[in-house]
């Protein structure tokens, strides 16, 4: 891997890269693995979103796309703070079934698919990992 492209990168990027790594496994874990509802669970969910807040609003100034401009896949970035407070929303009024759905909506939409779009050649996580 060549970690040195990441801190020739702006800061916004570093931060974005910061929170949506730790986030990626968080929400994965959170998902898949771990016990719902547990106060373990709560907490590192908490932790989840916050990082999911923070990856997001970094995003807002990412500008590599279209120099100076918001892109097309910038879209995702409504769509994860919605699906936060969504999210959050929903579990306070006990309403599981939509908080998964939210939960759910964060990962897939904010996480795998903007996530994977990354990894479009001569994008940064691409030239990461593949040189």
């Amino acid at each position: 891997m060549h970690w040195e492209l990441v801190m020739r990168e702006p800061l916004a990027i570093q931060i974005h890269l910061a929170t949506v790594v730790p986030a990626f496994f968080l929400g994965t874990w959170l998902i898949f693995f771990s016990a719902k509802g547990s106060r373990f669970h709560r907490a590192l969910g908490t932790l989840y979103l916050t990082l999911m807040t923070v990856t997001a609003i970094a995003a807002v100034f990412i500008r590599s796309l279209r120099p100076g401009q918001l892109s097309w896949i910038h879209v995702f970035v409504p769509i994860t703070l919605f699906g936060v407070a969504s999210a959050i929303w929903r579990v306070r009024r006990h309403d599981i079934k939509g908080h998964r759905a939210a939960m759910l909506g964060v990962y897939f939409g904010g996480l795998i698919i903007a996530g994977a779009l990354t990894f479009y050649p001569g994008r940064l996580m691409y030239r990461l990992f593949f040189g």
